[in-house]
């Protein structure tokens, strides 16, 4: 495809030669008019000698009947031209942006000592794969305080948890309880809303591809219905089941809930296990950032199995109503693009029988 900046030279070059041949059209017009020979009163304009037949009907005509073939040439074929590089034009200023967009975000996402605001320095490097944070946590019973190392989430995989809107809301007002602070300006952050923007394109940018994609629309970063590879998802399998056979835990259903996913993305006990994130894991499923999941907990919330597998699936959507009397905060992240169905239905086979 013709690059946009091509494009536009091209029809620069071209305007210029409008431009250049009027000019020339001028000036030679006017060095072939001939001077008053006298006042008006001697000779009126009207009344001065002009070219005889002979010139007119000779090379005179025929210049003008030049230019007007080489202004019709130009015109013939400059229009079409113009028209069959106006969606590669287009196509390459919507790349062109994103692009743009992707490189000011990473400028953001870099570490301080690169002028970044540091995002890589908690979660993994500048792809993202997952890392830790220093944090201060206060033990609610003894009021002791310490430094843990938090383990801070994936963020290649974080729009197959989230959509846009949410990741855009975590951004701009932090995670209470977290190491994630406000981003944001209306958070209380330093960033603009273009800032935001532009992480945002980083983000997507960074993503483990997805499988099976159903591109949106021109912008190859708005690419919906896709899952996580199936070899990640392979991976995450395997690890689950050499827990399963080194003892370490009783199903498949509880290692996948307990296991830092070997895609980088974070296990339900990240949320509903206190102290897990930062090593330290108190009563499996006993309520942290997410409910308790203990004593048939889900039997509260979820009147049939189907419904919690449904909302495992798709998260919680902010003001959505779930199951039994219950509304959506959008902090529950979706699992139905990273796991399979097989798998969900594992760990909800754990949580609702073992738990």
């Amino acid at each position: 495809m013709i690059a946009a900046s091509a494009t536009n030279t091209i029809a620069i070059v071209i305007s210029l030669i409008f431009v250049v041949g009027w000019i020339v059209y001028a000036v030679m017009n006017r060095s072939a008019g001939k001077a008053e020979i006298g006042s008006e009163i001697e000779l009126a304009a009207n009344r001065k000698e002009y070219y005889d037949d002979e010139e007119l009907e000779g090379h005179r005509l025929q210049r003008m009947q030049l230019l007007g073939v080489l202004l019709l040439a130009t015109i013939t074929i400059g229009l079409p031209a113009y028209w069959l590089a106006e969606p590669s034009r287009q196509h390459n200023t919507i790349e062109g942006k994103a692009n743009r967009f992707i490189s000011w975000g990473s400028g953001l996402f870099a570490p301080t000592a690169e002028g970044g605001f540091n995002c890589a320095g908690c979660h993994g490097g500048m792809n993202g794969a997952g890392g830790a944070a220093p944090y201060t946590v206060t033990d609610s019973k003894t009021g002791e305080v310490k430094a843990v190392t938090w383990k801070a989430p994936a963020l290649n995989t974080v729009f197959y948890r989230f959509d846009e809107s949410e990741v855009r809301f975590i951004l701009v007002y932090g995670r209470p309880f977290s190491p994630m602070s406000p981003w944001g300006i209306d958070g209380g952050g330093p960033m603009n809303a273009q800032q935001i923007d532009t992480l945002l394109a980083y983000l997507k940018s960074i993503q483990i591809p997805r499988e099976d994609c159903v591109v949106a629309d021109a912008n190859p970063l708005n690419c919906e219905g896709g899952h996580l590879p199936v070899t990640e998802q392979e991976k995450i399998q395997a690890a689950a089941q050499k827990t399963v056979d080194d003892g370490t835990y009783g199903s498949i259903g509880e290692a996948l809930f307990n296991l830092e996913l070997s895609s980088g993305a974070y296990s339900c006990a990240r949320c509903h296990t206190p102290g897990w994130s930062w090593g330290e894991p108190g009563q499996t499923g006993s309520g942290a950032f997410g409910w308790n999941l203990t004593g048939g907990a889900t039997n509260t919330h979820f009147a049939t199995e189907q419904e919690m597998i449904n909302f495992i699936k798709a998260g919680s959507k902010y003001g959505a109503k779930y199951g039994i009397q219950g509304q959506g905060s959008g902090r529950m992240p979706g699992f139905g693009d990273l796991l399979t169905d097989e798998q969900i239905q594992q760990i909800v086979n754990y949580v609702r029988n073992e738990l």
